[in-house]
């Protein structure tokens, strides 16, 4: 293609040739509509598209985000009320969502298949360019927000979708500092107010604004569009030029966004967060140093202000960080570095603290600070800090996701900003040019120029308030009270009617017609057998290899099995404990602070976590591990070697002071997740009540673990003896080699020098008979309902369907997609408010529902309750159940990275399940029939019988309804 010449109506601007990930990058404009378009062409055949609008907002209704929502609510060809969650049903899709950032939204999907990328594309650019938004208002009451009112008699109420949503985004501290922390830097920019939208102010936002908002900002001159990927792109520009493009005129549309003047001084802000009546106020603030940092089109400072955070703040050997902790300025230290702006911020966070501290906290940063400018940083640290950023860029595992949506968020942080969509994927001359001028003090420079002498710079202060929930809630009951005695008879008959048009719109079922709209794959358009993993089975000096051979780009991925089936039940709980100490305490060769340096620079990195493996189609065995995994480029791999065993073998479990900083840490980061994953918490939890397995779980990392955490944070003084020595003895028991199994991910090629290497990592291992435990767990429902300060709830209702005498077959994994997306979705999310419900079937025999930011309790157990009448009274056509299947099989087929695939074949290996397993379950998927729905109803309703049940949620509401629960539990303390 040349560059100056039009293809299908759009002009090749740029080319640029990015070998860092091997891609040809083509720039284009569209003549006609102005639309911009960037095309990453390489080889991955799991392709990438993305439409984004730059939509900066004016205030914090929440308009961007509830649009966001919205314009997947039906379009102009695809006029059904949730073409989203169709696609969901029926696509092959690894990836399908869309984003709301401060400054834009982005609509990405992706996919292997090529007929169901044309597919998703087609939709999404429907959807944002021809919404039903114009035609239907009740769009935005149910994705926005509405006053509900069923009967004059009652009380009018706030409902909607990202209502509720942000109600759970502004429950948690933690999230509320990162909410605040941009609207203190750039008060006068859009970055000043919440792009998501601020609950007490999301219903401010009118009918007439919200199309005000998509007609301004939803037009193709404003639009900035992705492709990556293996495909043919003129026949992607011809589509998209004929079906949306060619319709529109180039516009000229102010959509800039505003660069906020740098300040005289440093500002400062005190905010309070609710906790509920149990918790206590010491301790829990939140004190957090926050300054703005160039432009985000500086790919230099993008990068190095990245390292230089995690220099800083992000590991043990950390100057700031470890100074901060040492001087007990607050239990836990953490950095932010967020660069999808304009103006990037970086932030110095201390949580756990107090108030009084906030001088102390100030100065000892600006000492720390000065102190590294004038004498220098620790060049061994700043080189681990490079390596270990470096190794990420180079390995581009970015955990399931498509590598190419990581590509396309990074060419946003640009592009948006009228820089080259490349100019953060062209990485290699910068880092060598920041690595030249590390020894002319450059990260000691950027300190000074930044954070030291940069007056455009916020200090936050998060604390605590007993009420404060209780409060508001009581000032909303009484704003919507005098609402409605001052509006008129006439306007509150509008808001039942208005409430009973959305619920009759809610509950009608799209027509077949327009259902047969969406486009859907067939049968024959799924791979009929599973993708192998050639694991090969192998035995190097009497251990088993689970050896997967595959292109690792020059990478080893060691992973160590530990079984822990030797460790007494009241030591499990120790085995996380032990996955958080490791790497972070002395060795008998390294302090802890070297050690870290030690692992950065010659490795990709070092993990430790126990896990459990439940045996194939089993509910009561199950296989507990330890596993070390480490990567690591094939040069070094006599080095990771080295670490690997003065880890396992002589790590230093009686420096005290670092075990108190390490458990108050833990205890902290699990506090921060609470509220990100509490359907998946109570999900978990609720499990324990009838399973073993879950129960492990639950001790390992889940509420008994948080609990047991808790307990020893609180008495360390009394316990710290008790925690070493039994340290020592979970770590004595499971590193043996006769617990081990290596998982090794490689090139063959490369196997061969491993091989020869494993006799050195053996050397110094424990060679000892070991006795296994057969745990007797204290089973038995306690259905909690666990105290928080949340204005949502997560809601969890679960049984062991094995237990009742079903087996288990992959026709449950359709009814899990039915379940989700059909039942749960309409039920939860469309008509109850909540931003989502899950459902899950295990293999083992675990069943659960689960519920996500939901404003109700005792309705969303009632709908659970009802799931089995649902399934009993389940009718679909062929089409609608090819769709379910096609849907389920996208999730078995997910694009693996090296290292997963190795990951996936030792699972396999270790559970038993085998390719005619898997085979088997594929063709149980593909020939599931209505019937074999219908016939699930049984299940459904057995397990929903035995009433187990768990929920996190606001205190008021779980006490109101506590005669669900036979426990009332405060959460936090």
């Amino acid at each position: 293609m040349d560059l100056g010449k039009i293809y299908n109506g759009f002009k090749l601007l740029e080319k640029k040739n990015l070998e860092e990930i091997n891609s040809m990058g083509m720039l284009f404009e569209h003549e006609k509509s102005g639309a911009r378009l960037f095309f990453l062409k390489n080889e991955d055949e799991n392709k990438v598209f993305s439409i984004s609008f730059r939509t900066p907002p004016d205030d914090s209704t929440g308009v961007a985000h509830i649009l966001e929502h919205s314009v997947l609510c039906g379009s102009r060809k695809f006029p059904v009320k949730e073409p989203f969650v169709e696609l969901v049903k029926g696509s092959l899709n690894t990836f399908l969502n869309a984003m709301t950032f401060p400054d834009k939204t982005m609509y990405p999907v992706a996919s292997v298949n090529d007929k169901d990328f044309s597919n998703l594309m087609d939709v999404y650019l429907d959807a944002v360019f021809y919404p039903n938004i114009y035609r239907y208002p009740e769009i935005m009451m149910q994705e926005g927000w509405h006053y509900e009112l069923d009967s004059i008699d009652k009380e009018i109420t706030y409902k909607g979708v990202v209502y509720n949503e942000m109600k759970g985004a502004f429950s948690s501290p933690e999230s509320i500092l990162f909410r605040k922390i941009s609207e203190s830097l750039y008060p006068d920019t859009q970055y000043g107010v919440e792009s998501g939208g601020d609950p007490d102010v999301i219903p401010e936002l009118t009918q007439q604004q919200f199309l005000a908002f998509h007609s301004k900002y939803y037009h193709p001159s404003n639009s900035y569009i992705y492709l990556y990927g293996d495909m043919d792109i003129l026949e992607k520009l011809e589509s998209i030029d004929r079906e949306y493009l060619s319709n529109f005129n180039k516009r000229q549309i102010d959509s800039n966004i505003l660069e906020q003047l740098s300040f005289d001084s440093q500002r400062e802000f005190t905010i309070k967060y609710p906790i509920s009546s149990g918790e206590k106020e010491e301790g829990k603030t939140f004190l957090s140093m926050n300054y703005s940092v160039g432009k985000v089109i500086d790919n230099e400072l993008y990068l190095a202000f990245d390292i230089l955070e995690h220099l800083l703040l992000e590991t043990p050997s950390s100057p700031l960080k470890k100074a901060l902790i040492d001087a007990n300025i607050g239990k836990d230290v953490f950095g932010i570095f967020e660069a999808s702006m304009l103006q990037p911020m970086f932030s110095i966070v201390v949580k756990n603290s107090n108030e009084d501290k906030k001088n102390d906290f100030k100065e000892l940063v600006e000492k720390t600070l000065k102190n590294i400018v004038n004498k220098g940083m620790d060049r061994k640290l700043i080189e681990s800090s490079i390596n270990i950023k470096e190794f990420q860029l180079r390995e581009a595992d970015y955990k399931g996701y498509p590598k190419g949506l990581i590509y396309g968020m990074k060419c946003m942080d640009s592009w948006l900003y009228g820089g080259e969509p490349w100019t953060h994927l062209s990485y290699e001359s910068v880092l060598n040019k920041i690595k030249s001028q590390v020894d002319d003090n450059y990260f000691e420079n950027l300190i000074d120029k930044y954070i030291l002498k940069n007056n455009h710079s916020s200090m936050l202060i998060v604390k605590p308030e007993k009420g404060l929930a209780e409060n508001r809630e009581a000032e909303l009951k009484k704003k919507l009270k005098d609402f409605k005695e001052s509006i008129s008879d006439n306007d509150i008959d509008s808001i039942i009617k208005d409430t009973l048009k959305l619920k009759e719109r809610q509950n009608i079922k799209d027509s077949k017609e327009d259902l047969m709209k969406i486009p859907l794959l067939s049968i024959s358009d799924i791979e009929p057998e599973p993708k192998k993993l050639e694991l090969r089975e192998r035995e190097e000096n009497d251990i088993k290899i689970l050896f997967y051979p595959t292109f690792t780009n020059g990478i080893y991925y060691v992973n160590l099995y530990f079984d822990t089936q030797g460790v007494k039940e009241d030591l499990i709980p120790y085995l996380s404990l032990l996955s958080t100490v490791l790497g972070k305490v002395s060795t008998k060769n390294y302090d802890y602070e070297d050690l870290t340096k030690e692992i950065n620079i010659y490795t990709g990195g070092i993990s430790y976590s126990p896990q459990i493996f439940g045996e194939n189609k089993s509910n009561k065995e199950f296989y507990p591990k330890f596993i070390v995994k480490s990567k690591v480029l094939v040069n070094n791999l006599e080095k990771l070697i080295l670490l690997l065993k003065d880890i396992i073998n002589y790590t230093k479990f009686d420096e005290k002071k670092r075990l108190k900083e390490i458990i108050q840490e833990t205890k902290s980061r699990m506090e921060m997740t609470m509220f990100q994953r509490g359907h998946i918490v109570v999900a978990n939890h609720v499990c324990s009540y009838f399973s073993p397995m879950s129960r492990y779980e639950d001790i390992l990392g889940g509420l008994e673990f948080y609990n047991f955490i808790c307990q020893l944070e609180k008495n360390f003084q009394d316990k710290v003896e008790d925690i070493i020595r039994k340290l020592k003895e979970v770590s004595n028991e499971i590193f043996n080699k006769r617990n081990l199994i290596i998982n090794l991910t490689c090139e063959e090629k490369d196997y061969g020098i491993f091989k020869n290497k494993i006799n050195e990592l053996l050397s110094e291992l424990k060679d000892e008979e070991v006795t296994k435990v057969k745990y007797k767990f204290d089973l038995g429902a306690k259905n909690e309902g666990l105290m928080t300060s949340s204005k949502v709830q997560y809601v969890a209702k679960a049984y062991n369907y094995m237990e009742l005498g079903y087996p288990y077959t992959g026709k449950l994994l359709v009814l899990k997609a039915i379940a989700n997306y059909e039942y749960l979705w309409n039920q939860i999310r469309v008509q109850g408010g909540a931003y989502g419900s899950f459902a899950s079937f295990q293999k083992n025999g675990n069943a659960f529902f689960t519920s996500y930011r939901d404003p109700n309790l005792k309705r969303t157990i009632e709908v659970y309750n009802n799931a089995a009448e649902y399934f009993k009274n389940f009718k679909a056509d062929s089409r609608q159940m090819t769709k379910y299947i096609i849907g389920t099989i996208s999730d078995l087929d997910f694009p693996l990275s090296p290292s997963m695939k190795g990951e996936r074949a030792a699972e396999y290996n270790i559970k038993h399940i085998t390719y005619e397993d898997l085979q088997r379950e594929r063709e149980e998927i593909l020939n599931t029939k209505e019937e074999d729905i219908v016939a699930f109803a049984d299940l459904i309703y057995h397990i929903m019988s035995k009433d187990n049940i768990c929920v996190m949620g606001n205190e008021d509401t779980i006490r109101e309804n506590k005669d669900i629960f036979e426990n009332l539990v405060n959460l936090f303390e």
